[in-house]
């Protein structure tokens, strides 16, 4: 991936994480990925619309994962898709927390681990 195409996603995401909304300067020791939201590894593309700007915490988490178990109905889904879902309709913030609204929105709260002490002491930090 070229600098531009790096560039161009970091724009679009106003340097926010595109999982949980942590801004770049909330973590300035560490500098965001644009990481693939379907892994080379399963077919993903080097296309503008299979890159997301993730946070590390999110990225390390998410890893190549394309779905996760929603913990309510325990039912396999996809994971949270920067490109193709829309963020208030699957998370919302109560507080310092972010609750999956849809079986997406669960799952990919899970799997990410949005709600790590660590990601809620950087959120708390920014209020």
């Amino acid at each position: 991936m070229d600098a531009n195409a790096r560039h161009r996603v970091r724009e679009r995401a106003r340097d926010r994480c595109e999982y949980c909304g942590l801004p770049q300067s909330a973590i300035p020791l560490s500098t965001f990925h644009v990481e693939h939201i379907r892994a080379k590894q399963h077919d993903g593309s080097d296309d503008l619309s299979n890159l997301a700007l993730s946070c590390d915490h999110c990225n390390r988490h998410k890893g190549p994962n394309l779905s996760g178990v929603d913990p309510e109905t325990g039912d396999i889904v996809p994971l949270f898709h920067p490109r193709q879902n829309v963020w208030p309709e699957h998370f919302a913030l109560q507080g310092v927390l972010i609750i999956g609204l849809t079986p997406t929105g669960r799952a990919t709260v899970r799997v990410l681990a949005m709600n790590s002490s660590r990601q809620i002491e950087t959120r708390a930090d920014l209020e």
